[in-house]
């Protein structure tokens, strides 16, 4: 360790992508996690086409817990493929916030596995929320 560890030079986050969707998708992930938004439309880019141009070109959530969520909408034409390669994952010890979080994130959405106690000891779920997007909440638990 050298000392310079509070040092962020780079930062690794999940971009979404939504199918005109990505405003109010932002909006809801706010209101679970809070923190300051930041949203900029293709029109602030300079097009001129009004079936674009209040779409998100770009969109940034960072909270206070220094967690940041990017997102867009995909332009007319492109087709949105949802899978199963990507899911975002929320994990730590703070039990109360993690549930909170799950609460919110699986309301309106698909429940995959419940929030329960794991073979491995910790509470576990995964579900899908409301605009389709994947999450994995785990809460370590103290283990002796």
């Amino acid at each position: 360790m050298t000392g310079e560890e509070d040092t962020v030079t780079t930062q690794l986050n999940p971009y979404l992508t939504f199918a005109g969707k990505a405003r109010e998708a932002l909006e809801f992930y706010h209101s679970v996690f809070g923190g300051d938004v930041s949203l900029t439309t293709f029109r602030e880019f300079g097009t001129d086409d009004p079936a674009l141009a209040d779409q998100i070109m770009h969109g940034l959530l960072r909270t206070a817990a220094g967690h940041v969520i990017m997102a867009a909408d995909l332009p007319p034409g492109m087709e949105l493929r949802r899978g199963n390669a990507n899911t975002v994952s929320l994990s730590g010890d703070d039990t109360e916030q993690l549930r909170g979080w799950w609460e919110q994130l699986s309301s309106g959405g698909v429940v995959n596995v419940p929030l329960e106690k794991q073979m491995w000891g910790d509470e576990f779920g995964q579900c899908e929320d409301r605009f389709g997007t994947p999450w994995m909440v785990n809460i370590a638990q103290p283990h002796p």
